[in-house]
């Protein structure tokens, strides 16, 4: 019986390899425009080396990627952060997860239709990968900004998984303080991720008067996302009056910086997370705070742009199906990564969709 039902998810995995494969083709390789940058508004500590993470790591080079034709041009000049023409793609560069970053770059670039024309903001807080990220995207246009965890640190929480109480998970609640002003929109995707269709279509959702667009999941059990004291006290609960929150993943957010900056919603965020550590409101990391500044304010934005959950839960780290529908990003949310996976001989049969991304080499 067992091996029937692992044969039915690999059936079932296949199936949907199947159906991706028209947007599993990458568009003609040529010369690409590069502008890779590593000032920003938070500068480098000296102490990081710059050669380090290329001894470290390694991966294949990526093939240049093309626009269409019938993308928008810049005249012939390199295209500058503030070009108008530019979509804003925003990721964050850690140790433990940069295989994966590397993964979600690539498939951005691929099914891109006018890839010369995106445009990624790399949060780092470790280690310079720039070298690295140079070397594997020599085309890319890109920019590094080191986000210092003492920024966050005072304000985390012990969380259900230590992986959580990482600072650089908090980086997204200061995108619109380190991106430059001039960039108004922005495309927050996690690290454990791929996107089969083109980024642009997310990229220009309408949010209406919205600050964040996410695809919402109204049948979630929304309480369990905060503890009883939460609940039982009206300061806190009062929170959600004459709202309809819905449980949404911050690991794919359309963002509207212009309105972030003008409402100041990193502030209210960090007033939530300066509640918690004086009475536990919450036992998640990241989240919660989200949930209570925008949850019953958020565009939604289709499904199909975050078939999430694919990590499995996070006590056995178990293999999870495709939800019903459309695929445009599969994302590994959850314990359980692809590449820990696939590098362990113990895949869940929906990783095999994640491996054409995969540019790392191990050491010989």
């Amino acid at each position: 019986m067992l091996w029937i039902m692992r044969f039915s998810g690999f059936f079932s995995a296949a199936m949907v390899l199947i159906v991706l494969s028209p947007s599993l083709q990458s568009f003609p390789p040529a010369e690409a425009i590069r502008s890779s940058h590593i000032d920003g508004y938070l500068r480098f500590p000296g102490q990081i080396s710059t050669v380090d993470s290329p001894k470290r790591f390694s991966f294949r080079k990526a093939p240049a990627f093309s626009n269409a034709d019938q993308c928008s041009r810049s005249g012939g000049k390199e295209m500058t952060v503030c070009d108008p023409s530019l979509v804003h793609i925003a990721i964050t560069l850690d140790v433990e997860y940069l295989r994966g970053s590397i993964a979600a770059v690539h498939s951005i670039l691929q099914h891109s239709l006018c890839p010369e024309n995106i445009f990624f903001h790399f949060l780092v807080s470790e280690t310079d990968l720039e070298v690295l990220i140079r070397a594997t995207f020599p085309q890319l246009k890109f920019k590094v900004y080191f986000f210092d965890p003492e920024i966050v640190r005072p304000l985390i929480s012990t969380s259900v998984r230590q992986a959580l109480e990482q600072p650089l998970n908090y980086a997204r609640n200061y995108l619109a303080d380190i991106l430059e002003p001039c960039v108004r929109r922005v495309v927050y995707l996690d690290s454990d991720l791929v996107v089969v269709d083109d980024v642009s279509k997310l990229w220009s959702t309408a949010l209406g008067p919205r600050t964040i667009g996410a695809p919402e999941y109204c049948h979630a059990n929304f309480t369990k996302y905060f503890t009883d004291r939460f609940w039982s006290d009206e300061r806190f609960s009062g929170a959600f009056n004459g709202r309809r929150p819905c449980y949404f993943n911050t690991g794919v957010m359309v963002i509207d910086l212009v309105k972030w900056r003008r409402f100041g919603f990193t502030r209210r965020i960090e007033r939530w997370m300066e509640i918690q550590k004086y009475g536990r409101i919450y036992e998640l990391g990241s989240l919660p705070p989200f949930l209570l500044v925008f949850a019953g304010h958020v565009a939604p934005i289709e499904h199909r742009w975050n078939q999430h959950g694919l990590g499995g839960d996070n006590v056995k780290g178990s293999c999870r199906d495709l939800h019903p529908g459309p695929v445009s990003l599969l994302h590994w949310s959850g314990s359980g990564k692809p590449w820990l996976r696939l590098d362990s001989n113990r895949p869940c049969p929906l990783d095999s969709l994640w491996a054409p991304y995969d540019l790392y080499r191990p050491s010989p």
